[in-house]
């Protein structure tokens, strides 16, 4: 009896020691595993950072939007955070967009503009002067770059020379087809702009108003660019939004998405 009791505590006490023995090896190979995903997450980025990395730049996360890169999945990514960032805005447009840092403006509470810039052209394109935000201005750059001129190219096998506006700061409430909007509008912090048209290189133009409807070579380059704006500008609204944008494009820097 006693000679079985002593078995059972031997086997115990082994099984005790494996179980120690598996905890050992677990923790062991835990942190081998951590120290071997480190080894590689250090690496992967010395790979992105050092200056003869193989990784294009549009590739790569670590290097700051430039507006002339090739479009790719980080890109939209990169574009929030140049725009969320007056410093790093200025700096991408710098070469990309004629235009000049001013003073914030503080009109009241609901009016303002925080990161204001006097713009007068984006990319190829003479945009006529205005006061708007700097995220603005390089969503409208990269529109220009990405959007506009190759829709002008195809479509109309021409170029676009200036960018027509009706306005972006106004201190005012939203203008809806029900009537007046007690919300204020996206213009009353310039996070807005509305383009009426286009000047062409070949001395044409296209404008809302009279191309949007009749089919042709620039009604479709008048959709082109709409469906364009929506990869730039968190919100986009047309003529086929309804009469109140009916000569102009509504290009907004925050939204919900909406393309119409």
């Amino acid at each position: 009896m006693r000679h079985a009791k002593r078995q059972q505590m031997a086997q115990q006490a082994a099984q005790r020691q494996v179980k120690k023995k598996q905890r050992s090896w677990a923790l062991i190979s835990g942190l081998a595993a951590f120290f071997f995903a480190g080894v590689l997450a250090y690496g992967g980025y010395q790979v992105l950072v050092h200056p003869d990395t193989p990784l294009p730049r549009e590739w790569n996360p670590t290097v700051p939007l430039r507006v002339s890169d090739p479009v790719t999945p980080l890109t939209a990514w990169k574009l929030d955070r140049a725009a969320a960032d007056q410093a790093q805005c200025l700096a991408t447009l710098d070469g990309f967009a004629s235009l000049q840092p001013l003073d914030p403006l503080e009109e009241s509470d609901q009016c303002f503009i925080r990161d204001r810039v006097d713009l007068r052209g984006v990319g190829d394109a003479r945009v006529f002067p205005i006061e708007t935000r700097c995220a603005i201005a390089l969503r409208l750059a990269m529109w220009e770059t990405h959007s506009v001129q190759p829709a002008a190219a195809e479509f109309l096998q021409t170029s676009v020379t200036a960018i027509d506006h009706i306005g972006s700061y106004n201190c005012r409430t939203i203008r809806s087809g029900g009537g007046p909007s007690p919300r204020m509008s996206t213009h009353a912090t310039a996070d807005a702009i509305d383009i009426a048209g286009f000047q062409l290189a070949d001395g044409g133009q296209v404008r809302l108003l009279a191309d949007w409807e009749p089919p042709g070579r620039k009604g479709d380059f008048l959709r082109a660019v709409r469906d364009g704006a929506c990869d730039w500008f968190s919100l986009t609204l047309s003529p086929d939004y309804n009469r109140l944008h009916a000569d102009h494009f509504h290009l907004q820097s925050r939204g919900w998405g909406l393309c119409r």
